[in-house]
């Protein structure tokens, strides 16, 4: 995750999910299994839907923005990319304060198939899935988060899945950068001044 703070706003990157990749072993009430994304779900799951939103921690609360506005998704050869600006102050002062820890994503799972690892551990291939929302999360949440919700979804109650994605935190801070280069260029207009002044004493002598 790539977090660039700026004075108005962070933009946060990165992928929220890798596609054909196992994810770490997950639990179930049937025991334990890893999961992949097909590729092409992410594809398919993004056309499907005009309005998937981005939240902070799953809170429809705390709804950030969506891909009507300020939320940009795709699928490459990796998996699926996610770009947010987000003007909210509070994810602004957290991302500051190195709280933001990485991506997750709320889904519902319309087609799957079952194999297993070369351990003998089940492993579950989402086919087709509705994608509702990515979040960004904070570090009230654990690096192991996995859970699911029931909401209300086209007048019926939808089972939605919720997957953490660990990533390594890459913060840039555009304002220092800014500071900076005024202060190279403060730097610059200076020596021009003491050169020009030099020049005036030597005419003059």
């Amino acid at each position: 995750m790539q977090i660039e703070i700026r004075n108005d706003s962070v933009i946060v990157k990165g992928y929220v999910n890798a596609v054909e990749r196992d994810s770490r072993a997950l639990p179930s009430p049937k025991g334990k299994f890893v999961e992949q994304v097909r590729s092409g779900v992410w594809n398919d799951a993004i056309k499907k839907s005009d309005n998937i939103a981005v939240l902070l921690n799953h809170d429809w609360n705390r709804k950030l923005g969506s891909t009507k506005d300020n939320l940009k998704l795709r699928e490459d050869n990796i998996g699926l990319y996610a770009e947010a600006r987000v003007y909210d102050s509070d994810v602004i002062e957290k991302a500051k304060n190195g709280k933001l820890v990485g991506w997750s994503f709320g889904f519902r799972a319309n087609k799957q198939s079952w194999g297993k690892t070369d351990a003998d551990m089940d492993r579950r291939y989402l086919d087709d899935i509705d994608l509702f929302e990515v979040s960004i999360l904070d570090d009230s949440r654990t690096p192991a988060y996995y859970g699911t919700s029931v909401e209300a979804r086209d007048n019926e109650e939808v089972e939605i899945e919720q997957r953490f994605v660990q990533d390594s935190i890459e913060i840039i801070n555009t304002n220092e950068e800014k500071q900076q280069d005024t202060t190279e260029n403060r730097d610059i207009d200076t020596d021009l001044e003491l050169k020009l002044k030099l020049m005036r004493l030597e005419l003059e002598l």
